[in-house]
């Protein structure tokens, strides 16, 4: 299962983006999938985690504005991402949870940019 984000972009202050990792290969329906974002300046942090039913875990500071979603049919996962703030600028990346509990295969990210 390989992922590929799309979708970034440029958005102000307060407004939504919502960047989309779509997947080849096969075995997805039962993958675990993962959102991560690396902040310009800090590593890589964890933001969710979408199982195989649609059900998703989340950071704690971004429940609530973050939403993950997933279509198993078209392969495809969502990040919807509301109310952003220019601390929320990053590379956004899709990976897929290994048999080992880890995230282990990654997209290249999407940038997804707040302005001010």
């Amino acid at each position: 299962v390989q992922p590929v984000e799309s979708g970034g972009g440029l958005v102000q202050a307060g407004g939504s983006l919502r960047p989309t990792c779509s997947v080849s290969g096969s075995g997805f329906a039962m993958t675990v999938m993962g959102w991560h974002r690396q902040i310009p300046g800090k590593e890589r942090e964890w933001v969710a985690t979408i199982y195989s039913g649609g059900s998703a875990d989340y950071e704690k500071s971004l429940k609530g504005r973050f939403i993950a979603s997933r279509d198993n049919g078209r392969m495809t996962l969502w990040l919807q991402m509301n109310n952003l703030q220019p601390e929320d600028t990053g590379m956004y990346f899709c990976s897929v949870m290994g048999r080992t509990g880890r995230f282990e295969s990654w997209g290249k990210g999407t940038q997804d940019t707040v302005s001010s």
